[in-house]
């Protein structure tokens, strides 16, 4: 099943009218591409898009479409790879892949390349690379937008290296652009560079209160932007004023890292860190396939490594409407069309297997619960990845971590049918995970050969239980929005309301209690004031009945959407029972997300320490800054009454 939205309905009505009244529309739909090269750059255009990629960085200097310049074009590249070729003793490969004269105008394509010699590429707050850096960008006839593809390589003579944030970043034209949309839930009228540089600095240098504009009295935070890539499939700007639009779209995610749950940066208005007020806060898209947010992934290459990385195509995609909400939706109907196209048939001489020479991968994952037997699959994804592996420091690195390797992920049915189209050839671990459903299924060992389709046939997912369930808070999903705030977690501050919200701390009783309203989307330090950057130790008490004495061993199990705080101390009626640590510091409260990078902590104890009766369960979240505490996905508590400890 495809991961993007269907707009079948309004397919037929936009791109039937979004070009209307245009007298030279079809001139320009047929007209050939065009090439032309001079010292500093290459140009190419054709008839509704022209772009110039400068020789020395590989930067797309400029794009207009229809005559009006989209980037914030003023001299310097304004559209950027985070590593770009160029260092001390690089030797420069700039060429003509595709030349228009050779086709009659239907495609060009040029590459920029820097290969590595002895000093590190790239610049930015990605760092540099010991790689071959090699920028490619692609222009076909009538096509309303300009692809970019980025190919990374490793020799095995070149030393260890990495890469830190990686993407393709791009600052636009702030006269035209007003409008930003990431999602439905994000989807408005932006705040102005003036507004952002008369702000005044909150608890982060990413947050401002706006002191003027249609916006003043709220908070500006550039992460209250951040999205799921895999469910993004279009996002971009668009101006009410001029009636065009530009748009990221990526035709498939197996090269972004991170895979189906990565939530990154996507667009924004650029928070410049000064304090003048004339900063120029350009409107930004950001396209990560290598992100260090929300817990982060990793791409490494140790000494003596051949490795290599086609990152993309995408597109950089320009359409014009009446409304900036009609060229968004016509944006996700030119998104699914580019997705169906994938992978592109014009991708030449870099490791990128075409259609025939990649493989499909299908079968059937059955639910076998007998704690559950009526439970249902819902929203699950199916995927293909590299094996677990361990980064240079010794780390173990899964699907969520990794950006080394591609990953191919589907959205299966309720029943538990996938197919899993044009995967690499390779072998891979083959992973599900469903709302509803604790834990995840995995199997190794998965070949996919070029050109062949494999049936995996019924496969049983039998989820991992400690004993008996007595009690669960929650819906296993991998995010904490089912609890309060957690259907409008992307606003700034949102851990200053919990002593509002909760004055004598969350008090869950099981059977009685609604986590929708009475569990909090995130336990944290109470602070005493808003505005504090520190608060006191915040306890959450659950009370459960129980009818007889238990015996055995009891598992506490806490399914963590994203923590900063480095433990949780439980206590069963005010009995020690241990701590749940140490928790990995994913920024996802102080980056206002109700999810990153997910792990299950489990806690075993003796069940002596519960009783017939009321019983008690307390989670405390140390004193510390406001914002380190932990946003829980889902609690359960098993008991297994054959155990001893």
């Amino acid at each position: 099943m495809s991961r993007y939205w269907t707009f079948a309905l309004l397919a037929g009505v936009i791109v039937g009218s979004i070009f209307a009244g245009a007298g030279n529309a079809q001139a320009q739909a047929t007209a050939p591409v065009t090439l032309t090269e001079d010292d500093g750059g290459y140009t190419l255009a054709n008839g509704i898009v022209t772009v110039r990629i400068a020789k020395n960085s590989g930067g797309l200097m400029s794009l207009t479409y229809h005559g009006a310049e989209m980037l914030d074009a003023g001299g310097h590249a304004a559209g950027v790879w985070e590593q770009s070729p160029g260092g001390r003793g690089s030797r420069a490969v700039n060429r003509i892949t595709i030349d228009p004269k050779s086709n009659g105008g239907e495609r060009a394509e040029v590459s920029v390349k820097g290969v590595y010699g002895g000093a590190a590429q790239g610049t930015g707050p990605g760092g540099s690379t010991a790689n071959d850096i090699e920028l490619r960008y692609t222009l076909e006839r009538g096509a309303s937008g300009v692809y970019t593809y980025a190919i990374f390589t490793h020799q095995p003579s070149y030393p260890a290296t990495g890469f830190g944030e990686s993407r393709f970043d791009t600052k636009l034209n702030d006269r035209l652009f007003d409008w930003m949309t990431v999602d439905a839930n994000r989807n408005k009228e932006m705040l102005t560079a003036s507004d952002w540089d008369h702000g005044i600095r909150q608890n982060m240098k990413e947050a401002r209160l706006l002191t003027t504009g249609i916006y003043k009295g709220q908070v500006e935070h550039k992460y209250d932007y951040t999205a799921v890539i895999f469910d993004t499939p279009a996002f971009g700007w668009s101006s009410t004023k001029g009636h065009v639009g530009v748009w990221f779209i990526n035709p498939s995610t197996e090269y972004m890292g991170g895979g189906p749950t990565k939530l990154e940066l996507e667009a924004h208005r650029d928070a410049t860190f000064t304090d003048s007020l004339t900063a120029p806060a350009a409107p930004t898209l950001l396209n990560y396939w290598r992100g260090s947010h929300y817990g982060g992934t990793v791409c490494d290459q140790a000494a003596g490594e051949a490795w290599t990385k086609v990152v993309g195509p995408m597109m950089i995609y320009c359409n014009q409407g009446a409304t900036p909400e009609t060229m968004w939706h016509e944006a996700l109907v030119q998104a699914q069309h580019q997705a169906s196209e994938w992978p592109f048939a014009w991708v030449q001489g870099v490791d990128y297997p075409h259609k025939g020479d990649r493989a499909t991968v299908s079968g059937t994952i059955v639910l076998s619960d007998p704690q559950a037997p009526l439970e249902k699959m819902t929203h699950l994804l199916v995927g293909l990845a590299h094996p677990d592996y361990q980064e240079r420091g010794g780390n173990v690195i899964d699907w969520q971590r990794d950006s080394k390797y591609y990953q191919f992920w589907v959205r299966g049915s309720e029943n538990g049918q996938f197919t899993i189209p044009n995967v690499r050839p390779g072998t891979y671990t083959l992973h599900a995970f469903a709302d509803g459903v604790l834990g995840e299924f995995a199997q190794a060992n998965v070949t996919a050969v070029a050109g062949q389709r494999l049936e995996l046939g019924t496969l049983t997912w039998k989820p991992v239980r400690y004993g008996r369930q007595l009690w669960d808070i929650g819906i296993p999903d991998r995010t904490a929005g089912e609890f309060l705030h957690g259907d409008h977690y992307w606003q700034w501050g949102l851990y200053y309301e919990y002593p509002k919200d909760f004055p004598n701390d969350v008090n869950y009783v099981i059977g009685k209690s609604d986590y929708h309203k009475d569990w909090n989307y995130a336990e944290v330090p109470r602070a005493a004031k808003r505005g504090d950057p520190n608060g006191s130790a915040t306890t959450w008490t659950i009370t459960f009945d129980l009818p007889s004495a238990p015996r055995g061993v009891a598992t506490l199990r806490l399914s963590i959407a994203g923590a900063t705080a480095r433990h949780i101390d439980v206590a069963v009626n005010d009995q020690p029972a241990g701590s749940v640590g140490p928790l990995e510091d994913t920024a996802t409260i102080r980056r206002d997300a109700i999810r990153g990078y997910w792990t299950e902590k489990d806690l075993a104890f003796n069940a002596s320490l519960m009783k017939p009766g009321a019983n008690t369960l307390t989670l405390t979240v140390p004193a510390g800054g406001v914002m380190s505490g932990v946003e829980y996905d889902y609690l359960r508590l098993e008991l297994d009454d054959s155990k001893t400890m």
